[in-house]
């Protein structure tokens, strides 16, 4: 057997002995051990790799081009939100609920029911949301927290 197998042997008896201890017996101290193996054959010398030689320019560097310079201009103001009657373009996915008419065919108000969301009902009459939002001053939260049953607006002339 060579010595270095001897040597793995012994690691090999050394960690079974230190896990005898896992089982619940107790275990016998540890022994120390002390290796010393030959050296191992001499390095080959070889020879020193020489960095590549730098290449010689054939044509002067290009000059680096001038900044761009971009001035920022402010965009326009958003143009005022002109309030006009509601138009029903029809039920939708979160905008189910009934609408009530006047007499002459103006929308006067829209019932909330279950699955709607503000943005929604706004985008079923054809209505910014600032717009109906102002309509209805009494929606908290931006339009956020609307309920089932809650009667919004939609007379652009009144406020609720």
């Amino acid at each position: 057997m060579s010595k270095r197998a001897a040597l793995c042997l012994g690691i090999a008896a050394l960690g079974l002995a230190g896990l005898s201890g896992c089982a619940g017996e107790p275990a016998a101290p540890p022994a120390t051990v002390f290796v010393t193996l030959p050296p191992s054959a001499a390095a080959t010398p070889t020879a020193p790799v020489e960095p590549p030689a730098a290449p010689t320019p054939s044509a002067p560097p290009a000059e680096a081009a001038p900044p761009v310079v971009v001035e920022i201009e402010p965009n326009d103001p958003a143009a005022p939100v002109v309030p006009g009657p509601a138009v029903d373009l029809g039920a939708v996915e979160g905008a189910k609920g009934p609408a009530t008419a006047g007499g002459d065919g103006a929308l006067l108000t829209y019932t909330v029911v279950s699955g709607d969301a503000f943005f929604e009902i706004a985008q079923r009459f054809d209505l910014p949301q600032q717009q109906l939002l102002k309509m209805n001053p009494s929606i908290p939260s931006l339009g956020t927290e609307i309920y089932i049953g809650q009667i919004i607006n939609l007379d652009w002339t009144t406020t609720r």
